[in-house]
């Protein structure tokens, strides 16, 4: 385990109980805050396939198959 790791234990471990849900809505917002960038990189991948894609030349003979 990380040093990191073990001070956020050591801190969980110290605070008082009714303050665990902020902690557990915090982290919860970095994990999504981490899924939506992910997200964000795919679908930046697939407009850039897009682009390639898009031409007449392909539109032409994909209408003919």
């Amino acid at each position: 385990m990380s040093t990191a790791k073990k001070i956020l234990y050591k801190l969980i471990e110290e605070i008082p109980e009714s303050q665990i849900p902020e902690v557990i809505d915090y982290i919860s917002f970095l994990k999504s805050k981490k899924n939506k960038e992910t997200f964000q990189d795919l679908t930046s991948a697939d407009e850039s396939s897009i682009e390639f894609w898009d031409n007449d030349i392909d539109d032409t003979v994909w209408n003919n198959v």
